[in-house]
Protein backbone atom coordinates (compact mmCIF):
# COMPACT_ATOMS: atom_id res chain seq x y z
CA UNK A 1 0.00 0.00 0.00
CA UNK A 2 1.33 3.36 -0.85
CA UNK A 3 2.08 5.47 2.00
CA UNK A 4 -0.35 7.67 3.12
CA UNK A 5 -0.39 11.23 4.31
CA UNK A 6 -3.47 11.66 5.93
CA UNK A 7 -6.06 9.64 7.72
CA UNK A 8 -8.90 10.22 4.46
CA UNK A 9 -5.99 9.11 2.04
CA UNK A 10 -5.51 5.89 4.31
CA UNK A 11 -8.95 5.01 4.52
CA UNK A 12 -9.26 5.00 0.69
CA UNK A 13 -6.45 3.28 -0.12
CA UNK A 14 -7.60 0.59 2.76
CA UNK A 15 -11.05 0.46 1.09
CA UNK A 16 -10.19 0.12 -2.41
CA UNK A 17 -7.79 -3.07 -1.09
CA UNK A 18 -10.49 -4.77 0.76
CA UNK A 19 -12.88 -4.25 -2.27
CA UNK A 20 -10.44 -5.97 -4.78
CA UNK A 21 -10.09 -8.91 -2.19
CA UNK A 22 -13.50 -10.03 -2.49
CA UNK A 23 -14.32 -10.28 1.17
CA UNK A 24 -17.44 -11.55 2.69
CA UNK A 25 -18.06 -9.31 5.36
CA UNK A 26 -21.16 -9.65 7.92
CA UNK A 27 -19.09 -9.59 11.50
CA UNK A 28 -20.76 -6.60 12.91
CA UNK A 29 -18.95 -4.22 10.25
CA UNK A 30 -21.17 -4.18 6.65
CA UNK A 31 -18.36 -3.43 3.84
CA UNK A 32 -14.77 -2.61 2.85
CA UNK A 33 -15.03 0.98 3.43
CA UNK A 34 -16.74 0.80 7.12
CA UNK A 35 -13.93 -1.68 7.56
CA UNK A 36 -11.24 0.29 6.42
CA UNK A 37 -12.30 2.82 8.84
CA UNK A 38 -12.52 0.70 11.65
CA UNK A 39 -8.89 -0.43 10.81
CA UNK A 40 -7.53 3.01 10.60
CA UNK A 41 -9.00 4.17 14.27
CA UNK A 42 -7.82 1.21 15.91
CA UNK A 43 -4.04 1.54 14.81
CA UNK A 44 -4.32 5.69 15.33
CA UNK A 45 -6.20 5.04 19.11
CA UNK A 46 -9.29 7.21 17.51
CA UNK A 47 -12.26 7.00 18.93
CA UNK A 48 -14.47 4.23 16.55
CA UNK A 49 -17.55 6.47 16.06
CA UNK A 50 -15.85 10.11 15.30
CA UNK A 51 -14.14 9.78 12.05
CA UNK A 52 -15.01 13.13 10.54
CA UNK A 53 -12.71 15.70 12.91
CA UNK A 54 -9.59 13.22 11.43
CA UNK A 55 -9.90 13.19 7.72
CA UNK A 56 -7.24 15.80 7.29
CA UNK A 57 -5.29 14.07 10.29
CA UNK A 58 -1.56 13.71 8.92
CA UNK A 59 -0.50 10.03 9.84
CA UNK A 60 3.02 8.97 9.88
CA UNK A 61 4.86 5.99 8.03
CA UNK A 62 4.87 3.68 11.22
CA UNK A 63 0.93 3.69 11.75
CA UNK A 64 0.70 3.38 7.90
CA UNK A 65 2.59 0.52 7.50
CA UNK A 66 0.99 -1.12 10.72
CA UNK A 67 -2.46 -0.53 8.87
CA UNK A 68 -1.17 -2.16 5.55
CA UNK A 69 0.05 -5.42 7.74
CA UNK A 70 -3.57 -5.20 9.17
CA UNK A 71 -4.75 -5.18 5.76
CA UNK A 72 -3.00 -7.48 4.23
CA UNK A 73 -3.80 -10.04 6.94
CA UNK A 74 -7.01 -9.21 6.74
CA UNK A 75 -7.02 -10.49 2.79
CA UNK A 76 -4.81 -13.47 3.00
CA UNK A 77 -5.81 -15.43 6.05
CA UNK A 78 -9.82 -14.19 4.97
CA UNK A 79 -10.21 -14.15 8.72
CA UNK A 80 -12.34 -11.29 10.72
CA UNK A 81 -11.10 -8.15 11.61
CA UNK A 82 -11.85 -8.51 15.42
CA UNK A 83 -9.67 -10.96 15.53
CA UNK A 84 -6.65 -9.24 14.23
CA UNK A 85 -7.80 -6.28 16.57
CA UNK A 86 -8.31 -8.52 19.58
CA UNK A 87 -11.85 -6.11 19.58
CA UNK A 88 -15.29 -6.10 19.19
CA UNK A 89 -18.13 -3.11 19.45
CA UNK A 90 -21.77 -3.24 20.42
CA UNK A 91 -23.06 0.01 20.28
CA UNK A 92 -20.77 1.38 23.07
CA UNK A 93 -19.37 -1.31 24.57
CA UNK A 94 -15.93 -2.84 23.75
CA UNK A 95 -15.11 -6.73 24.07
CA UNK A 96 -11.63 -8.76 23.97
CA UNK A 97 -12.63 -11.61 21.32
CA UNK A 98 -9.99 -14.12 19.87
CA UNK A 99 -10.78 -17.40 18.30
CA UNK A 100 -12.50 -18.89 21.37
CA UNK A 101 -15.06 -17.29 20.63
CA UNK A 102 -17.51 -15.87 17.76
CA UNK A 103 -17.41 -12.05 17.04
CA UNK A 104 -19.75 -10.32 19.06
CA UNK A 105 -23.14 -8.61 16.72
CA UNK A 106 -26.79 -9.51 18.38
CA UNK A 107 -29.65 -7.54 17.75
CA UNK A 108 -30.52 -7.84 21.39
CA UNK A 109 -27.91 -5.29 22.17
CA UNK A 110 -30.39 -2.72 20.11
CA UNK A 111 -33.19 -4.10 21.93
CA UNK A 112 -31.60 -3.57 25.02
CA UNK A 113 -30.46 0.02 24.36
CA UNK A 114 -34.74 0.49 24.97
CA UNK A 115 -34.74 -1.77 28.00
CA UNK A 116 -36.96 -4.16 25.93
CA UNK A 117 -39.81 -1.64 25.64
CA UNK A 118 -42.92 -2.06 25.41
CA UNK A 119 -42.79 -5.08 26.02
CA UNK A 120 -41.02 -4.89 29.57
CA UNK A 121 -42.99 -1.92 31.02
CA UNK A 122 -40.54 0.78 32.43
CA UNK A 123 -41.52 0.01 36.36
CA UNK A 124 -40.73 -3.82 35.53
CA UNK A 125 -37.93 -4.31 38.00
CA UNK A 126 -35.40 -6.76 36.65
CA UNK A 127 -33.41 -8.72 39.81
CA UNK A 128 -32.26 -11.73 38.10
CA UNK A 129 -31.52 -12.09 34.38
CA UNK A 130 -29.87 -15.35 32.21
CA UNK A 131 -27.59 -15.12 29.22
CA UNK A 132 -27.68 -18.19 27.88
CA UNK A 133 -24.89 -19.43 25.18
CA UNK A 134 -23.04 -16.10 26.29
CA UNK A 135 -19.88 -16.47 24.70
CA UNK A 136 -17.53 -13.42 24.81
CA UNK A 137 -20.07 -12.47 27.87
CA UNK A 138 -21.16 -9.43 25.31
CA UNK A 139 -24.55 -9.97 26.19
CA UNK A 140 -24.30 -10.33 29.71
CA UNK A 141 -22.47 -7.07 30.18
CA UNK A 142 -24.88 -5.04 28.39
CA UNK A 143 -27.48 -6.56 30.41
CA UNK A 144 -25.49 -5.67 33.69
CA UNK A 145 -25.61 -1.75 32.54
CA UNK A 146 -28.75 -1.68 31.51
CA UNK A 147 -30.38 -2.99 34.50
CA UNK A 148 -28.48 -2.07 37.04
CA UNK A 149 -29.66 -3.74 40.24
CA UNK A 150 -29.65 -6.76 38.66
CA UNK A 151 -27.43 -9.99 39.01
CA UNK A 152 -27.09 -12.48 36.43
CA UNK A 153 -26.36 -15.90 35.16
CA UNK A 154 -24.61 -16.22 32.42
CA UNK A 155 -23.88 -19.71 30.64
CA UNK A 156 -22.17 -21.56 27.71
CA UNK A 157 -21.42 -25.29 26.95
CA UNK A 158 -17.40 -24.07 25.51
CA UNK A 159 -15.29 -23.93 28.68
CA UNK A 160 -12.91 -21.81 26.35
CA UNK A 161 -15.34 -19.04 25.95
CA UNK A 162 -15.91 -18.52 29.67
CA UNK A 163 -12.28 -17.86 29.34
CA UNK A 164 -12.93 -14.76 27.51
CA UNK A 165 -16.15 -14.05 28.91
CA UNK A 166 -14.28 -13.88 32.39
CA UNK A 167 -11.61 -11.38 30.84
CA UNK A 168 -14.63 -9.09 29.65
CA UNK A 169 -15.54 -9.28 33.34
CA UNK A 170 -13.28 -8.32 34.55
CA UNK A 171 -12.66 -5.88 32.17
CA UNK A 172 -16.08 -3.81 33.58
CA UNK A 173 -15.57 -4.59 36.69
CA UNK A 174 -18.75 -7.03 37.27
CA UNK A 175 -17.60 -10.27 38.87
CA UNK A 176 -19.88 -9.34 41.84
CA UNK A 177 -22.55 -9.31 39.51
CA UNK A 178 -22.22 -11.72 36.65
CA UNK A 179 -22.14 -15.24 37.67
CA UNK A 180 -20.17 -17.19 34.99
CA UNK A 181 -21.13 -20.99 34.67
CA UNK A 182 -19.92 -23.72 32.39
CA UNK A 183 -23.44 -25.68 31.45
CA UNK A 184 -24.97 -27.47 28.53
CA UNK A 185 -28.13 -24.55 28.30
CA UNK A 186 -30.04 -24.96 31.24
CA UNK A 187 -28.35 -27.94 32.85
CA UNK A 188 -26.38 -25.77 35.89
CA UNK A 189 -29.25 -23.53 36.73
CA UNK A 190 -31.91 -26.05 36.74
CA UNK A 191 -33.50 -24.72 39.85
CA UNK A 192 -33.43 -21.15 38.96
CA UNK A 193 -35.59 -18.64 38.56
CA UNK A 194 -35.12 -15.42 36.29
CA UNK A 195 -36.99 -12.44 35.43
CA UNK A 196 -35.09 -11.90 31.69
CA UNK A 197 -33.74 -14.65 29.92
CA UNK A 198 -31.94 -13.55 26.61
CA UNK A 199 -29.80 -15.98 24.49
CA UNK A 200 -28.03 -15.33 20.80
CA UNK A 201 -27.85 -19.17 20.72
CA UNK A 202 -26.29 -21.37 17.50
CA UNK A 203 -28.81 -21.07 14.76
CA UNK A 204 -27.21 -22.54 11.50
CA UNK A 205 -28.52 -25.27 9.34
CA UNK A 206 -25.93 -28.12 8.85
CA UNK A 207 -26.39 -27.19 5.04
CA UNK A 208 -25.25 -23.89 5.76
CA UNK A 209 -21.91 -24.73 7.87
CA UNK A 210 -20.88 -27.06 4.61
CA UNK A 211 -21.05 -23.48 2.54
CA UNK A 212 -19.53 -21.22 4.99
CA UNK A 213 -17.55 -18.58 3.75
CA UNK A 214 -13.64 -18.69 5.09
CA UNK A 215 -14.24 -15.78 7.19
CA UNK A 216 -17.22 -17.56 9.36
CA UNK A 217 -15.05 -21.01 9.58
CA UNK A 218 -12.46 -18.98 11.69
CA UNK A 219 -15.29 -18.92 14.51
CA UNK A 220 -15.81 -21.74 16.54
CA UNK A 221 -18.47 -24.28 14.93
CA UNK A 222 -19.69 -25.19 18.22
CA UNK A 223 -21.11 -21.53 18.59
CA UNK A 224 -22.56 -21.82 15.02
CA UNK A 225 -24.20 -25.19 14.10
CA UNK A 226 -27.46 -26.02 15.31
CA UNK A 227 -28.48 -29.30 13.70
CA UNK A 228 -29.77 -30.82 10.29
CA UNK A 229 -32.29 -27.36 10.26
CA UNK A 230 -30.44 -24.87 12.89
CA UNK A 231 -33.31 -25.12 15.56
CA UNK A 232 -31.80 -27.80 17.83
CA UNK A 233 -30.87 -24.74 20.34
CA UNK A 234 -34.13 -22.93 19.67
CA UNK A 235 -35.89 -26.21 20.74
CA UNK A 236 -34.33 -26.73 24.10
CA UNK A 237 -34.78 -23.20 25.09
CA UNK A 238 -38.60 -23.34 24.56
CA UNK A 239 -39.12 -26.39 25.83
CA UNK A 240 -36.91 -25.86 28.84
CA UNK A 241 -37.57 -22.14 29.33
CA UNK A 242 -40.97 -21.77 30.94
CA UNK A 243 -39.57 -23.51 33.82
CA UNK A 244 -36.88 -20.96 34.71
CA UNK A 245 -38.90 -17.41 34.26
CA UNK A 246 -40.57 -15.41 37.01
CA UNK A 247 -44.53 -15.98 36.73
CA UNK A 248 -44.08 -12.26 34.59
CA UNK A 249 -40.86 -13.01 33.32
CA UNK A 250 -39.82 -12.63 29.74
CA UNK A 251 -37.85 -14.56 26.97
CA UNK A 252 -35.84 -12.84 24.36
CA UNK A 253 -33.95 -15.04 21.80
CA UNK A 254 -32.09 -14.05 18.57
CA UNK A 255 -32.56 -16.67 15.59
CA UNK A 256 -30.85 -14.67 12.55
CA UNK A 257 -33.49 -13.97 9.78
CA UNK A 258 -35.02 -17.19 10.36
CA UNK A 259 -38.80 -15.84 11.32
CA UNK A 260 -40.25 -18.22 8.59
CA UNK A 261 -38.65 -21.48 10.12
CA UNK A 262 -39.27 -20.64 13.31
CA UNK A 263 -42.39 -20.10 13.26
CA UNK A 264 -42.93 -22.90 10.55
CA UNK A 265 -41.70 -25.49 13.18
CA UNK A 266 -44.29 -23.70 16.12
CA UNK A 267 -47.47 -22.63 14.25
CA UNK A 268 -49.55 -21.79 17.54
CA UNK A 269 -46.95 -19.94 19.07
CA UNK A 270 -47.70 -16.41 19.77
CA UNK A 271 -43.91 -14.99 18.85
CA UNK A 272 -43.57 -11.33 19.02
CA UNK A 273 -41.08 -10.26 16.99
CA UNK A 274 -40.08 -6.54 17.34
CA UNK A 275 -38.36 -4.55 15.04
CA UNK A 276 -34.59 -3.87 14.87
CA UNK A 277 -31.97 -2.66 12.53
CA UNK A 278 -32.29 -6.47 10.95
CA UNK A 279 -35.57 -6.38 10.26
CA UNK A 280 -38.44 -7.98 12.22
CA UNK A 281 -37.38 -11.29 11.57
CA UNK A 282 -34.27 -11.86 13.99
CA UNK A 283 -35.42 -11.50 17.41
CA UNK A 284 -38.61 -13.27 19.17
CA UNK A 285 -40.17 -12.54 22.05
CA UNK A 286 -42.08 -14.79 24.27
CA UNK A 287 -43.77 -14.54 27.63
CA UNK A 288 -43.84 -17.34 30.58
CA UNK A 289 -47.75 -18.21 29.01
CA UNK A 290 -46.47 -18.21 25.13
CA UNK A 291 -44.19 -20.42 26.07
CA UNK A 292 -45.90 -23.46 27.52
CA UNK A 293 -47.91 -23.44 24.07
CA UNK A 294 -44.52 -23.82 22.50
CA UNK A 295 -43.59 -26.68 25.09
CA UNK A 296 -46.67 -28.48 23.16
CA UNK A 297 -45.29 -27.98 19.53
CA UNK A 298 -41.47 -28.90 19.03
CA UNK A 299 -41.74 -30.76 15.54
CA UNK A 300 -39.58 -32.74 13.86
CA UNK A 301 -37.20 -30.75 11.93
CA UNK A 302 -37.15 -30.77 7.84
CA UNK A 303 -34.22 -32.42 6.02
CA UNK A 304 -33.31 -29.36 4.20
CA UNK A 305 -33.13 -25.67 4.81
CA UNK A 306 -32.07 -22.76 2.77
CA UNK A 307 -30.05 -20.56 4.90
CA UNK A 308 -27.46 -17.93 5.33
CA UNK A 309 -24.25 -17.51 7.48
CA UNK A 310 -24.40 -16.53 11.18
CA UNK A 311 -25.76 -13.29 12.34
CA UNK A 312 -24.54 -11.40 8.88
CA UNK A 313 -25.94 -8.34 7.50
CA UNK A 314 -28.43 -8.29 5.35
CA UNK A 315 -26.07 -6.62 2.66
CA UNK A 316 -22.93 -9.42 3.54
CA UNK A 317 -20.95 -9.73 0.42
CA UNK A 318 -20.97 -13.10 -0.62
CA UNK A 319 -23.72 -14.19 1.13
CA UNK A 320 -27.33 -13.18 0.97
CA UNK A 321 -29.99 -14.15 3.32
CA UNK A 322 -33.03 -15.96 2.21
Amino acid sequence: MPQASTVRHLIERASTRLTRARLTFGHGIPGAWDEAVYLVLHVLKLPPDRLTPYLDRIVTPRETARVAMLVAERIKRRIPVAYLTREAWLGDFRFYVDERVIVPRSFIAELLAERISPWLPPRRRIRRALDLCTGSACLAIVLAKTFTGATIDAVDLDRRALKVAGRNVAAYRLRQRIRLLHSDMFSAVSHERYDLIIANPPYVSAEVMRKLPREYRHEPALALASGEDGLDAVRIILREAAGHLTDKGLLVVEVGHYRARVEAAFPLCPFIWPQTSGGDDCVFILDRAGLHAAQARVQTPPQSQAAVPPRASRASAGFRRS
